[in-house]
This record gives structure tokens, C-alpha cells and sequence, in this order.
């Protein structure tokens, strides 16, 4: 029987995207994200609870999500699960649970994508040579 580890994610960036390289120059990218659910119950009231998650994602998606998003942004995320476990000098165990991405989109929910006049040159140069 196969295995699947897939996640999809849809919410709030609650940091700034902060950008790193391993030694090798790697670069990698780690930002934290919420995601809330509303329900109401039997009486109808109204409730909600955010899940908060570590998010990461590597190489030029990396780079281009730290020059790209920000704070507070509305992004899908589509990833892998990963457990990193450790155990510190008293011997205490730990576990964290990290989201590798795969995919990270920005969400035209809320919010509009606005090119600057460097990125409207770049996408008239793509679609002239598209028409040849």
C-alpha cells in the first residue's frame, strides 16, 4: 500500500518570511502561518480556533517568497509534514512538527497582485513572444 504525507494549507503569514543559507548556500525560507476555522455550534453561537504552523521551503522559492510576502499576507500552501525530534542536556524529549512547502501561492481573496512597471515590461516581452 503506498504512503501519503500531503498537506494543504490556506491562512495568514504571523511573521515576516526570513531568509537563510546553510553552508553549502542553500537558501531557505521560514515563516510562520495561521489558519483559523469558524463554526457555530447548536445554539448558533459563533466560534473559532487558530491552528499556527512553521512553514519552510528552500532554493529559489525561498528567495522568492522572502522578497515576495510579508506580515499578515494570505497565502495556500501545499506541502509535506516533517517531525524533527531532539533531546536537550537533561534529557528532556522534544518534538516540533515543520511544514516543508512544495507550492506557495498568494490568495487573490482579500488582496490584488500589484505589478510594478519592471514587472509589466516582463510580462508584455512574454506574451509578444508568445503570439510568434
Amino acid at each position: 500500500m503506498g504512503q501519503l504525507n500531503q498537506i494543504g494549507l490556506v491562512g495568514n503569514l504571523t511573521r515576516d518570511p526570513e531568509l537563510k543559507f546553510t553552508n553549502e548556500g542553500v537558501a531557505i525560507c521560514e515563516m510562520g502561518l495561521a489558519v483559523s476555522r469558524k463554526w457555530a455550534d447548536r445554539e448558533g453561537k459563533e466560534n473559532e480556533n487558530v491552528d499556527f504552523f512553521n512553514i519552510s521551503c528552500w532554493n529559489s522559492m525561498a528567495e522568492n517568497c522572502a522578497s515576495s510576502l510579508k506580515k499578515g499576507d494570505r497565502v495556500l500552501i501545499n506541502g509535506h509534514m516533517n517531525l524533527r525530534s531532539w533531546e536537550n542536556k537533561e534529557g528532556k524529549k522534544f518534538n516540533i512538527i515543520n511544514i516543508t512547502a512544495d507550492i506557495i501561492a498568494a490568495s487573490l481573496e482579500f488582496n490584488k497582485i500589484i505589478f510594478d512597471k519592471e514587472d509589466i515590461d516582463f510580462i508584455k516581452e512574454d506574451e509578444g513572444s508568445k503570439k510568434k
